[in-house]
């Protein structure tokens, strides 16, 4: 038996030895399994099953009677209506933010400007400090334009939190492309506006992509400002779940979770098909 044939044997006594059998192991795992599970559906089954009851009193463990009559309640009254204004609000939110940074985060990672840290850290301020605060003084500036109740007010507070994940991200993403394709263009004469359409747009486009999801979620979901800037007259989904919780209509706040759900779970699977690991190795770096 030559050296080689010993060493294969002995590979594969120890792949064996690895690979027997440990309860103890075993158990442990299907314990943080379970555990983990409870842990990420524990709410949702609770408000599936606050969805579907229509009467449930204590001490019952589950609902006595059954039914879809809030689903039904729901979709017949201004539910509807929320879910429009908040897609519409993250629509516009989203296509502005885009807009507005891919120009500045481009300039921010390829041209040498000063403060530049300090310009990255402006737009991080916002989410920096608790919320409350930014959106009550912007709502003393909303009230003095006259913004208040106003679909343009709430989509300006959006975007004001909504800016610095486009920023940060983008900025990572333009980092994230060799410079060297650009320069080869401009050193075969393409302008560099052209060389900025032409090649360095289309290979930021995942990144794009995963920004405008980024606020797109962030829109979506977001609550103080439309509370303070929009209610009582633009009524988002938060808004509206939250009226429901407050009036202790479960079964109608269960519901609106639920729908609210829906897009964001599919957002986020589109999201970690965009979100390349070089953006995130490059995320924060100037």
């Amino acid at each position: 038996m030559n050296e080689s044939t010993l060493t294969a044997s002995s590979m594969q006594t120890a792949h064996s030895a690895k690979r027997v059998f440990r309860p103890g192991r075993m158990i442990l795992r299907l314990i943080l399994y379970i555990l983990s599970l409870f842990i990420i559906f524990g709410p949702i089954s609770s408000l599936l099953l606050w969805s579907f009851a229509e009467k449930w009193y204590w001490p019952n463990i589950l609902p006595t009677d059954w039914g879809l009559l809030y689903w039904q309640k729901v979709m017949d009254g201004k539910m509807l209506q929320s879910l429009n204004y908040s897609f519409v609000i993250a629509i516009i939110v989203t296509l502005s933010s885009i807009l507005l940074t891919v120009p500045i985060a481009y300039m921010l990672a390829r041209f040498k400007i000063p403060a530049k840290s300090l310009l990255l850290l402006i737009f991080l301020l916002p989410q920096a400090f608790p919320q409350l605060p930014v959106f009550t003084n912007a709502m003393v500036l909303m009230y003095r334009w006259d913004l208040v109740g106003t679909l343009t007010g709430v989509v300006l507070t959006h975007l004001v939190g909504a800016l610095v994940f486009s920023v940060w991200t983008l900025v990572s993403v333009f980092q994230s492309i060799a410079p060297a394709y650009e320069e080869a263009a401009v050193m075969l004469g393409a302008s560099r506006l052209r060389s900025f359409f032409t090649i360095a747009l289309p290979l930021a486009f995942p990144g794009i992509a995963a920004a405008s999801l980024l606020v797109f979620l962030y829109s979506l979901d977001e609550f103080t400002g439309s509370l303070l800037i929009g209610a009582p007259f633009i009524t988002t989904m938060p808004i509206y779940m939250y009226n429901a919780a407050m009036g202790y209509e479960m079964q109608v706040a269960s519901v609106t979770a639920l729908l609210l759900m829906i897009p964001g779970i599919l957002l986020l699977v589109l999201l970690d098909r965009f979100m390349k690991s070089e953006y995130l190795s490059a995320f924060g770096r100037v």
